[in-house]
């Protein structure tokens, strides 16, 4: 067999992106439209849905735990589908939650702490499987590309769903809340098991996967974690993507509140801006994708290099972030800035910088120890949700904080946003000291080549 063949084509890439696309069909569901739910319908303050989605990334800690897992058993498909399966029930069970809140409140709350218990946990065991399974499996020049599709298709997830349901849940009522919620799950789930069905391979016993890169036994999770995190790449690479990841979810919140109290935009328009930051992001990952194609033809294998898109991604998104400071600034002494333009910016910078750090991510799972892709992705998994968790916490409360200290919100907003930038540029140092070595893939790895039966259920489970 061809060391080519060891690898997935673009087929099966697209299957693994259903499968993203599903997981953020359910987040949705439950980040979004439960939110809204029980701050508009149930007239509850807007801290509880808050606390229960910082719930849901503080349980993202366990991802090198699901990581490791994964190891010792040799697959990554169990975890996937044991993953869905665990999110599917926590999504449906949260709504339930808030149907029941409308009636008992307590009780509801109670439940909605389980269920997105759940969320994070199915999140963790799904989503770090997934990214092991794209690193091992995809070419290094179809990385950068790979991650992209997986994302747009993630992206499209969110869309899809938030209109699709949107839609099933007028005229509004708690029983018609869990339905749709619950279809939604149980259609991500099949959906699930038709993408990953006999796409990684055979299966490989705990045995064998123990004794495929050595005869030594597999060390304990202690053990493994102390293993990796001694690695000096695997250790600096943790802190860039929690420091990047705090900056890039930081500015979430507080975005439309600045362009509403500074710049005088109306909801429609603020919405809008949102939007038009969302297309650069889009804009932005799609350059790097058609850049890493770009590089497998003569002359321009430079254009290919993850390590310059991450780094010149953060330096680009700090100027960017500078650029809305001095828009605080500008606002603040009742001038004009071209706001629109700027967010536009912010946002291309933002998609490149993140197929950057994703793609750089998949490169790395691999380099280091063997055997220990799973607790690599699921160490900088968890920096990621820990820092999405308090990035938004962080820029809300700064913002409140500099309100509170400054008189003007436009040089308050200001203080903000280059704080923020300042973490970009501290990233783009930290990422200047991460090498990549060239990748490969054990022996032991490779899966099986996709059959034709395989790719009429991706077909089938990509129509439904």
């Amino acid at each position: 067999m061809s060391a080519a063949s060891n690898f997935f084509g673009w087929l099966g890439i697209v299957r693994l992106g259903l499968v993203q696309a599903a997981l953020g069909a359910i987040v949705v569901m439950t980040t979004s439209t439960l939110n809204r739910v029980m701050v508009v319908e149930l007239g509850l303050p807007a801290l509880l849905p808050g606390l229960l989605v910082g719930l849901h990334y503080a349980v993202q800690a366990t991802r090198p735990r699901m990581g490791w897992g994964s190891d010792v058993g040799g697959r990554r498909t169990p975890w996937i589908v044991g993953g869905m399966a665990v999110l599917a029930a926590g999504g449906t069970l949260s709504a339930l939650a808030v149907a029941w809140m409308h009636t008992q409140r307590e009780a509801g709350m109670a439940l909605a702490v389980l269920g997105f218990l759940m969320i994070g946990l199915g999140v963790s065991a799904c989503g770090t499987s997934l990214l092991v399974l794209l690193a091992k499996r995809v070419p290094q020049a179809r990385r950068a590309a790979a991650a992209t599709t997986v994302w747009v298709m993630m992206i499209a997830g969110f869309a899809i769903t938030a209109g699709v349901a949107g839609g099933l849940l007028d005229p509004y009522s708690p029983a018609r809340l869990v339905t749709v919620t619950a279809g939604v799950s149980v259609l991500a789930l099949v959906i699930t098991l038709l993408a990953v069905w006999r796409l990684e391979g055979a299966p490989m016993s705990i045995a064998n996967a123990a004794t495929a890169q050595s005869d030594a036994p597999r060390p304990a999770f202690r053990e493994a974690l102390r293993e990796v995190w001694s690695e000096t790449t695997a250790r600096r690479f943790t802190v860039f993507v929690f420091i990047s990841m705090l900056a890039y979810s930081a500015q979430d919140l507080i975005l439309e509140p600045f362009a509403g109290s500074v710049h005088g935009f109306t909801p429609g328009e603020s919405t809008r801006l949102a939007g038009v930051q969302h297309g650069g992001v889009l804009l932005g990952m799609l350059m790097v994708a058609a850049a890493g194609t770009l590089a497998r033809r003569p002359g321009f294998a430079w254009l290919g290099s993850l390590r310059g898109w991450t780094l010149g991604g953060c330096m680009a998104s700090a100027i960017a972030l500078a650029g809305l400071a001095i828009a605080g600034v500008v606002g603040a002494a009742g001038g004009d800035w071209p706001l629109r333009e700027n967010v536009f910016l912010l946002g291309v910078a933002n998609g490149a910088f993140s197929i950057g750090a994703i793609g750089s991510m998949m490169q790395l799972a691999s380099q280091g120890r063997a055997s220990r892709e799973g607790v690599r992705m699921g160490l900088w998994g968890a920096a990621q949700g820990i820092a999405f968790g308090l990035g938004g916490l962080a820029g809300t409360a700064a913002s409140d904080l500099a309100r509170w200290l400054i008189a003007q919100p436009g040089m308050a907003y200001a203080c903000v946003f280059a704080f923020e930038a300042a973490l970009f540029a501290v990233s783009a140092l930290l990422a200047r000291r991460i090498t990549i070595a060239p990748a490969s893939l054990p022996a032991s790895d490779a899966p099986r080549p996709e059959s034709s039966a395989n790719a009429s259920l991706a077909l089938a489970s990509s129509n439904r």
